[in-house]
């Protein structure tokens, strides 16, 4: 409508004041007749109409009503066309209004979706970083167990050397005392050989032995029988095993003149002289003695 009302607004006021126009003239002729004082000369016959003041003002009411109701129409297009025109201009700012709130909606989910992914983002750094600080604490953790077990080892690898140092110390320490015991046990026993050998040396190169011997002697003849077979300058040796105390273990005659019966009877005689009699030194004991039995001397 109101695209109507500005294409045909000229031709509507064009003919609006045509018709103003024609009623004003029919109004002047009308005045001007009735005002006018006829003239002095005798009128000319006039080729004329007249006209009628009562069917003018009717034409004139005519035109007037006419030119009204135009009015009235254009007025009434006028504001039929406002009307259109205004809900045109409110349908129009409600579309805009949608459409703005539209596009306000459509921003504002836009923002939140920026809001949620940079929160999810931010949640998603956080885990990174959370991730991170704990792998580094885990890392850490295993980093300083890892030190913690290899300095338990060293110092149990430095406290096994330091055991096995003083082992070997006290190892080598118990073997130098041992050395030098064994030592002096060996230097000991050496004096000690050497002093018994001068000893017995000393002692066998002495009456001693020989009144010991002759009293061994003279004992095994004493428990001797002699048999009837033994015959005169009977000579026999006698080996003879005894332990500290002079108790006979083993008697046996190796060498002899006389017959069985005669051995057998000397080495009974011995057996039965056992416990034999103590040397006058302790250095002229012998566990094996070798005895000259010539009983007829």
């Amino acid at each position: 409508m109101a695209g109507f009302l500005r294409e045909h607004s000229w031709s509507l006021a064009f003919s609006v004041l045509l018709h103003a126009a024609l009623a004003a003239a029919l109004v002047s002729v009308a005045l001007v007749n009735v005002t006018r004082s006829p003239p002095s000369l005798q009128p000319l016959p006039v080729d004329a109409v007249v006209v009628d003041a009562q069917a003018l003002r009717s034409a004139q009411r005519a035109l007037a009503e006419r030119a009204a109701q135009e009015a009235a129409r254009v007025r009434a297009a006028a504001e039929a066309a406002a009307a259109a025109s205004a809900a045109e201009t409110a349908a129009a700012e409600q579309q805009r209004a949608e459409e703005a709130a539209k596009v306000v909606a459509a921003a504002e989910a836009a923002k939140a979706a920026v809001a949620a992914n940079q929160l999810r983002a931010k949640q998603a750094d956080e885990a990174k970083a959370a991730e991170a600080q704990k792998a580094a604490a885990a890392q850490h953790a295993a980093e300083q167990k890892h030190a913690e077990d290899a300095r338990k080892a060293e110092d149990a690898r430095k406290a096994e050397e330091a055991k096995k140092a003083e082992e070997a110390k006290r190892a080598e320490d118990a073997k130098h005392a041992a050395d030098a015991k064994a030592k002096a046990e060996r230097e000991a026993e050496l004096r000690r050989q050497l002093a018994e050998e001068e000893h017995v040396s000393a002692v066998e190169s002495s009456p001693a032995k020989a009144l010991y011997l002759a009293r061994l002697s003279s004992r095994i003849q004493n428990a001797w029988i002699k048999p009837p077979s033994a015959r005169a300058g009977l000579d026999c040796i006698v080996n003879i095993t005894q332990l500290p105390g002079g108790e006979v273990t083993n008697a046996h005659v190796t060498q002899c003149n006389g017959d069985a019966a005669a051995r057998q009877s000397i080495e009974n005689a011995v057996l039965k002289a056992s416990p034999l009699p103590d040397p006058p030194d302790p250095a002229l004991f012998q566990r094996n003695l070798v005895i000259h039995f010539h009983p007829d001397e």
